[in-house]
């Protein structure tokens, strides 16, 4: 089994990071490549993404990558196996539950990662496990993915863990790691596309967008949600 989850997670890094630069590659060009796509969008960077900044966020990015790929890898190993809960038939645990499993994975995956997120934060750990994803001061959709090693170990971990508990359909689990990729991507893209009145309504004012993140990565101290400002608004560390 060993042998088959180091070759999981080689086939996973390669599919991982093609995401990664199509992805961000795409919102890079949509949100940095040219004047005329700028219209639509609110900018938040300070000065456009510097060429030694995107080029440190790839770096970092890919050898995040293998990290990630290896808790992944050892789930979808485990699944085969009958270790996980993992499941394809999407009405073996009703259809009800497809939705209700995704807001499950989505408020305990917002919930660790706020706190961990803090834990990171503090002096003694910050240097060598979180300053690499701050040298994006003004970050670009790159930056979505560019951490420290030692965070990638602590975070890549949960999700596949969950699954051992949790039952959640393939098709959702998929589907959620695009959603995950394509928030990170936004709130990192240095632009806010969503509209004014949408931030300023009852249920997008719950919602973390770029405007909010962009500000952790300008003060450190305020914004350290994933998804939702729940936590940041309950221990006051919510910003705007």
């Amino acid at each position: 089994m060993i042998g088959a989850i180091i070759l999981t997670t080689l086939a996973l890094s390669v599919i991982i990071g093609l995401r990664y630069l199509m992805i961000a590659g795409l919102a890079y060009w949509l949100f940095w490549g040219g004047a005329g796509r700028r219209r639509r969008s609110v900018t938040l960077n300070r000065q456009p993404p510097r060429p030694e900044t995107v080029r440190h966020e790839v770096i970092a990015s890919l050898i995040a990558t293998p990290i990630y790929a290896l808790p992944a890898a050892a789930a979808l190993e485990g699944w085969k196996h009958g270790y996980t809960k993992l499941y394809v038939d999407p009405a073996a645990y009703g259809w009800w539950w497809l939705p209700v499993s995704a807001i499950i994975y989505l408020l305990a995956h917002d919930a660790f990662y706020y706190w961990l997120h803090r834990g990171l934060h503090h002096k003694s750990v910050f240097a060598w496990a979180h300053r690499g994803h701050h040298i994006s001061r003004d970050p670009s959709p790159f930056a979505s993915f560019s951490f420290d090693p030692a965070e990638a170990a602590l975070t890549a971990w949960f999700l596949p863990l969950l699954t051992l508990f949790i039952p959640i359909q393939v098709g959702v689990a998929l589907g959620l790691l695009m959603l995950m990729t394509l928030t990170a991507v936004m709130n990192h893209a240095g632009r806010e596309v969503w509209p004014s009145a949408w931030l300023s309504h009852p249920i997008g004012r719950q919602l973390i967008t770029a405007t909010h993140h962009d500000r952790h990565h300008k003060y450190f101290t305020q914004n350290y949600g994933l998804y939702f400002r729940f936590w940041d608004k309950a221990f006051k560390t919510d910003h705007v």
